[in-house]
């Protein structure tokens, strides 16, 4: 199984960026910040992480976006602000689009949520520091057996589940 751990929205955390990174060390593939950390692109606390720039990041070293592959799937990360997320996820779903996105995690708007919007699933994790929408502050976990069954798991800053927000999605059948 592949295991994707997702943060997002910290705004100068530094030791909830480090106990999410010792939690899940031994289980993750892949450790990904969508943005606005407000720490210096090479911190410590940052290492490990593919991470991008968030609207209040002004270290010039992260870019706007990131795109790699896992396991086959095609992940593109980005903070949001430059797609307008907090209104719509359209611009964010045709830039899934243009890159051949399978995954698309993103943050800016603090709300936890995952949706399948045509052949893509997007991910905000919510944020670890200041969530919108709900009390607890959040992270996610994308896990895989195969490329056609995902499961998101929202985790609070403790590591319990939030179980309203976790969601199963299934590829190749619409």
């Amino acid at each position: 199984m592949k295991t994707v751990m997702i943060v997002s929205d910290s705004h100068g955390l530094k030791d909830e960026l480090a106990m999410i990174k010792k939690r899940h060390q031994g289980e993750a593939d892949a450790f990904i910040h969508c943005g606005d950390s407000e720490l210096d692109y090479e911190s410590e606390w940052m290492e490990g992480f593919r991470r991008v720039r968030g609207n209040c990041d002004f270290d010039t070293n992260y870019p706007n976006e990131v795109d790699f592959l896992l396991d086959n799937v095609k992940f593109y990360v980005t903070h949001g602000h430059l797609y307008r997320v907090k209104s719509t996820l359209m611009p964010l779903s045709y830039r899934a689009e243009e890159v051949g996105a399978d995954i698309v995690c993103f943050g800016h708007s603090h709300f936890a949520t995952a949706e399948k919007v045509g052949n893509t699933l997007l991910i905000n994790p919510g944020s670890i520091n200041q969530p919108r929408g709900r009390l607890e502050k959040t992270y996610a976990k994308l896990t895989w057996e195969d490329n056609s069954h995902f499961h998101v798991q929202f985790l609070d800053l403790e590591g319990n589940e939030v179980p309203e927000l976790t969601k199963s999605f299934v590829f190749g059948q619409d």
